[in-house]
């Protein structure tokens, strides 16, 4: 079943807005075997939508739009839906219904410019939306299907989740062949290091296919299968998966959407540690993503962010002597911070950042992206040596990320050198 998704509004198309709607919606409908050949972005122009739903239902078995189902003047898609197919809005009973339950849930009046959200296409039917005050509509023609979603985030990916993917399953019915997709997280290599170990791709994956999707953190190897059977499609996917964690298994993580800070957060509690951070050059990112995750109070005691020299003597008791002799960015002040901090909040583990984000604050032996990160438990005290690009911010991210990955690797004993 082929689907395409249109994402409606000004704000994507001049850059005020990042299309994550689209995103969702690609990765669910993908998850769920269902083809997406396209996505485009539409412009608040009536003419435009309505060409474009003309194309995309002409050449596709359903589309599913996103956004312009607001109060607002600018909010034209439900016009544009009626005028396509012909249909008169009118006030839709149900919708109504949802939106007095919502406002009268909130202490608030239902004024008459949010009445007019439950006013629909009479040819759509409404999907329920339980995070917002504008439904979802269900339109089905001439055997092709048309859905309208919100564009608030939230609202679109609880309405996919819960009505459209079931009613889009039912829709399409049996499928001759089981897809089965699984995605392995890897940090600390690049994507053509990644490509190298891996080998012989034709004999490792017998018809599979193997996609490679980096980003700031890492690469995420995607693996796709299909056969006849349920069974015969997992045991194939499992096979290609043990062969490559045989050949790059330290450098996975995890898989699917899992993050590295809740995999770290596991590891943690399964262990009984508890972990305090030290931060400069990472300014308290490691410290908020660790805190990202829910029960992170059972291991994450404290974090400091100790930017200054000052900060470093005064309160992780960094010698100044290794100031003034190695720099702030050195292995000797990074494994300080791990020890001071692991001193002061009495954890388990310290670990430590400090570097050059850039782009000022090189030196000739110290240039922008150099980072030390700190660890310390028990007797196990050192500080890793690494080199980032000359982007502050993406310095900052990738910081962060190597500082778990060193944190998890320590925790699984997987070293770094082969």
């Amino acid at each position: 079943m082929k689907i395409q998704i249109i994402s409606i509004g000004d704000e994507i198309l001049i850059g005020d807005t990042i299309n994550t709607n689209a995103l969702f919606i690609a990765s669910k409908l993908v998850e769920n075997q269902f083809e997406v050949p396209k996505i485009t972005v539409v412009g608040d122009d009536e003419d435009e939508i309505l060409n474009e739903f003309n194309d995309a239902l002409s050449k596709n078995d359903a589309v599913i739009v996103t956004g312009g189902l607001g109060p607002t003047h600018d909010d034209i898609t439900k016009k544009c839906i009626s005028k396509f197919f012909n249909s008169d809005l009118i006030i839709n009973e149900e919708a109504l219904n949802d939106l007095k339950i919502f406002f009268e849930k909130r202490g608030r009046q239902l004024t008459e410019i949010n009445r007019m959200q439950a006013l629909v296409p009479e040819v759509a039917s409404v999907l329920k939306n339980t995070k917002g005050t504008a439904p979802g509509l269900w339109v089905e023609k001439d055997k092709k299907i048309l859905i309208s979603l919100p564009g608030v985030p939230y609202e679109m990916e609880a309405l996919m989740e819960l009505s459209v993917i079931p009613k889009l399953l039912i829709a399409r019915g049996k499928l001759n062949k089981i897809k089965k997709v699984k995605n392995l997280l890897t940090t600390g290599m690049p994507e053509s290091y990644l490509f190298n170990r891996l080998g012989n791709l034709d004999e490792l994956l017998q018809g599979a296919k193997l996609a490679f999707l980096p980003n700031q953190f890492g690469v995420k190897v995607r693996i796709t299968v299909e056969d006849d059977t349920e069974d015969s499609a997992i045991n194939r996917l499992s096979e290609i998966e043990q062969k490559i964690r045989t050949l790059v298994g330290r450098y996975i993580y995890g898989i699917e959407n899992i993050s590295l800070e809740e995999v770290i957060g596991r590891l943690l509690k399964e262990r009984g540690l508890t972990i305090a951070i030290a931060e400069s050059c990472t300014g308290g990112i490691i410290s908020n993503r660790l805190t990202n995750i829910s029960g992170s109070s059972d291991y994450f005691e404290r974090g400091l962010v100790t930017y200054s020299n000052a900060a470093k003597v005064e309160l992780l008791k960094v010698n100044e002597d290794s100031i003034v002799e190695f720099g702030s960015v050195s292995v000797e002040v990074a494994k300080q911070m791990a020890e001071g901090i692991k001193a002061i909040s009495g954890t388990d583990i310290g670990l430590s950042t400090t570097g050059i984000m850039g782009p000022t604050g090189a030196t000739s032996t110290k240039p922008v992206g150099l980072v030390y990160i700190g660890f310390c438990q028990e007797k196990v005290c050192f500080a890793k040596k690494f080199q980032f690009s000359e982007d502050r911010i993406l310095n900052k991210e990738r910081s962060s990320q190597a500082a778990l990955e060193l944190l998890r690797r320590q925790l699984l004993g997987i070293p770094y050198e082969e």
